[in-house]
């Protein structure tokens, strides 16, 4: 059939500057492209084009998206797996078009009647942020958008670990539960860790590592969030394992941590949050709570390229849907920084490869749950979380793009002793 499909298809394979193999289907029952193509993408009404028009970008697609005015059938990681279509679409590259283009574009959008007042954005959206970047007040109000959904909702999708980070997938390993043990495990092997030890595990999520490392390794733990619901759950696994002596949860700020000495600190998945301008004060403070000799391990996502210093606040889907403020900075901005607070590097482990799994069963159980997760946050938070994680899970399969990394590093102790083993072989088996 001809009709807004055919016009809709070449509208957008001119803004993006390559061919697209979907199947575009509009609300005027038109469809184009490929009969057979993996993805089908629905546009619902002409709002979704409005939305696109006023937010031309991947902030204005993900809008259309989470709202329900477009719909992605098939294969989403077919859609979003397109070479560059991404970057493509997030730098809306309407600079390089030429005037020619630009114009018809905008015949186009006048022609399907996409022409009107913006749609309101998604109540979901976060677009309002108080006070200072990475301020304590603000970073409890981004990451209590982010984190304090409903826990039942986290269950669905991460399974019984309630683990939010990248697994660890040795050969062999063929579960989900399997690669997060593994990974739990290996962060506390790095940290040497030996009953009696004090751990402080920042940004202790649910609980899941102050939990392995007391269940077997016999320390005490002190883990801290900013999410209230994450420690009330982290509480009550806690209590049901018995061991309310041993593990202590709070709501907390670490900057606010001032019972050290710990011997040994995790840090899984936090220092995203953190942001390139706190980073010598995490890590300065980090390196004061510590005994000398203590090791420590910080597991944060990275960029592979370099970024500028100066930190911009564009609005985009990842800033106002998944994580308010979150920065990810290249693996040497994170080393620079602990060097400079008198920390000395012992080892960084890349884990690329093992969070593409990781979020490929994610996203493979949060299509299992989805009437579930309907239920529990609603269409379009369920919407988003499947665009975010699809999204991710192909940027660390490419290898220019998003990389993940283990650092850990120790803090010297008198005349610059270490206390590190001069093999790793215990660390890996």
């Amino acid at each position: 059939m001809t009709g807004a499909a055919t016009k809709v298809l070449t509208l957008f394979e001119e803004l993006v500057g390559i061919e697209l193999p979907i199947q575009v289907r509009c609300w005027d029952g038109s469809q184009a492209g490929p009969p057979d193509a993996a993805a089908q993408v629905f546009f619902r009404n002409r709002r979704a084009l409005r939305r696109v028009l006023y937010s031309p970008n991947e902030l204005g697609l993900a809008r259309a998206y989470v709202c329900g005015d477009l719909d992605v059938d098939g294969d989403i990681f077919a859609l979003l797996d397109v070479p560059d279509l991404i970057s493509r679409i997030g730098d809306h590259r309407l600079a390089g078009m030429s005037a020619r283009t630009i114009a018809r574009s905008v015949v186009t959008f006048v022609g399907l009647g996409a022409v009107g007042l913006p749609p309101s954005p998604p109540e979901i959206e976060m677009r309002s942020k108080r006070g200072k970047r990475h301020s304590k007040s603000r970073d409890s109000a981004t990451v209590s958008h982010h984190y304090d959904v409903g826990n039942r909702f986290y269950e669905l999708f991460l399974g019984p670990s309630m683990v939010y980070s990248c697994g660890y997938w040795p050969d062999g390993t063929v579960s989900l539960e399997d690669a997060q043990r593994e990974k739990l495990d290996l962060i506390c092997r790095k940290l040497d860790l030996k009953p009696g030890m004090r751990l402080l595990d920042v940004g202790c999520g649910w609980g899941s590592m102050a939990l392995h490392a007391a269940q077997n390794y016999g320390v005490d733990v002190v883990g801290v969030s900013l999410s209230r619901e994450q420690v009330e759950y982290a509480k009550a696994r806690v209590a049901d394992a018995g061991l309310t002596e041993h593990i202590e949860v709070r709501v907390q700020d670490y900057r606010d941590v001032d019972d050290g000495p710990y011997d040994a600190i995790s840090s899984i998945g936090m220092s995203e949050h953190v942001g390139l301008a706190n980073l010598p004060v995490y890590a300065a403070h980090l390196h004061g709570l510590l005994k000398p000799e203590g090791r420590f391990l910080n597991h944060a996502i990275a960029s592979v390229k370099s970024l500028p210093d100066k930190v911009v606040d564009a609005p985009g889907f990842i800033d106002r849907y998944i994580f308010p403020d979150g920065e990810i900075l290249p693996l040497s901005k994170t080393v620079d920084a602990l060097e400079r607070s008198g920390f000395e590097t012992r080892d960084s482990d890349a884990l690329r490869e093992h969070y593409a799994l990781t979020l490929r069963a994610w996203v493979a159980n949060l299509r299992e749950n989805w009437d579930a997760a309907v239920a529990e946050v609603g269409d379009a938070r369920v919407r988003t979380w499947l665009l975010y994680l699809a999204a991710s899970a192909l940027g660390f399969e490419e290898a220019h793009r998003l990389t993940i990394h283990q650092v850990l590093a120790v803090k010297p102790g008198e005349r610059g002793s270490s206390g590190m083993p001069r093999s790793r072989r215990n660390w890996y088996r």
